[in-house]
């Protein structure tokens, strides 16, 4: 006769099976199999582990004995298990049936409702810290200056504002789209238009914008910047490519306001609000900066040229009025002799020769 002999301590218990089927536990202390004809069989467990798994559980669990002993927990598919043990937590559970022994471990168990789908905990900084909370939580984080569209199995849900959100997976398809709500810059360089009289140029505008209706935002287009940039483009081809230009480099400004109404209405189907536009740059190809030179060249050469003929004519004027009113004024006239005179007597060494009697009266009357 075969004799097996067990010794379970004060921290084990022992799961006794005969021919396969479970028969009960074995408490602390020591224990004989003399039976040599029936396949018996003692399983010890450590119960400061608070995990009972085994292949049979639902086999034990269905006998009653954990009663009292362990916390039996039977979750559907739709529930999620937080786990505690000794204050502190330890993991995340999804569907299924689990025994956790409470004689050595204080074991706490919440039990949630996975189908809201949105995950709030006051611990959930501590849970997320968890080695499987992957496999069962998704995180997003909407960042500052930014709005948060949350879609569910491709619905819109709502506006989130920024923060830290968690949601269930396995559940729902979550989705959260991020777009700013500051204000952002737009370049857009290097647009190769022709205008109305067949010159090729290149144009760099910017554009400045915000959102001011996320959702629409996201639903009209995966990218927003993008459809912007595309709209600015075929509103600057519309309205530059009508213009000559002459008109574009002298009316740069009022162009630049009928985009941006333009621009405006189109970025407000899809939720923006455009704030500013402005062209920075025409550039012309090299012969036409240069032909465009030689016209400005010679505009200019032709308005030195006016105001160089105005001014003799002003000059001519003014010494006409000078002699007539001379003229008229014999008094005038003597003074202003006298004050040649004076200027050539002060400048100079001047010597007086006088010769005959009609030239020194001259002279003495001039004095």
């Amino acid at each position: 006769m075969s004799i097996r002999y067990f010794k379970i301590h004060s921290y084990q218990q022992g799961l006794f099976f005969r021919g396969g089927e479970f028969r009960g536990l074995l408490d602390e202390g020591r224990h004989f199999l003399l039976n040599p004809f029936i396949k018996d069989e003692v399983q010890v467990v450590d119960m400061r582990n608070p995990w009972l798994r085994h292949s049979n559980l639902d086999l034990i669990v269905k006998s009653g004995v954990l009663e009292g002993k362990a916390t039996i927990l039977d979750l559907r598919d739709f529930q999620r298990g937080l786990v505690w043990v000794d204050g502190r937590f330890q993991r995340i559970i999804a569907g299924g049936l689990y025994a956790l022994w409470t004689t050595h471990k204080k074991v706490e168990v919440q039990i949630v409702d996975a189908r809201e789908v949105c995950f709030n905990h006051p611990d959930i900084s501590v849970i997320l810290k968890s080695d499987d909370v992957k496999d069962y939580l998704q995180e997003y984080t909407v960042e500052a200056e930014h709005i948060g569209v949350l879609f569910r199995n491709g619905k819109y849900v709502d506006s989130l504002m920024a923060g830290r959100y968690v949601f269930w997976k396995d559940i729902e398809n979550v989705n959260i789209c991020q777009v700013p709500v500051c204000e952002v810059s737009l370049d857009i360089n290097g647009q190769e238009i022709m205008t109305a009289d067949k010159v090729t140029m290149r144009l760099n505008a910017v554009v400045a914008y915000n959102v001011i209706d996320a959702q629409r935002a996201v639903r009209y287009a995966k990218d927003t910047a993008q459809t912007l940039y595309r709209e600015v483009q075929l509103a600057v081809r519309e309205i530059v490519g009508t213009r000559q230009l002459d008109e574009l480099l002298a009316q740069k400004d009022s162009i630049s306001r009928e985009l941006k109404e333009m621009i405006a209405q189109r970025a407000h189907s899809f939720g923006l609000k455009i704030v500013s536009f402005g062209i920075k740059d025409l550039i012309l190809p090299g012969d036409m900066r240069d032909l465009l030179n030689k016209v400005t060249e010679a505009r200019k050469a032709a308005e030195a040229n006016l105001i160089s003929r105005r001014e003799e004519t002003a000059a001519m004027r003014s010494q006409a009025n000078t002699a007539k009113l001379l003229e008229n004024n014999p008094v005038l006239m003597r003074m202003r002799e006298l004050e040649v005179l004076e200027k050539i007597s002060s400048n100079s060494k001047m010597s007086v020769v006088i010769g005959e009697k009609g030239l020194a009266d001259r002279v003495m009357n001039l004095l």
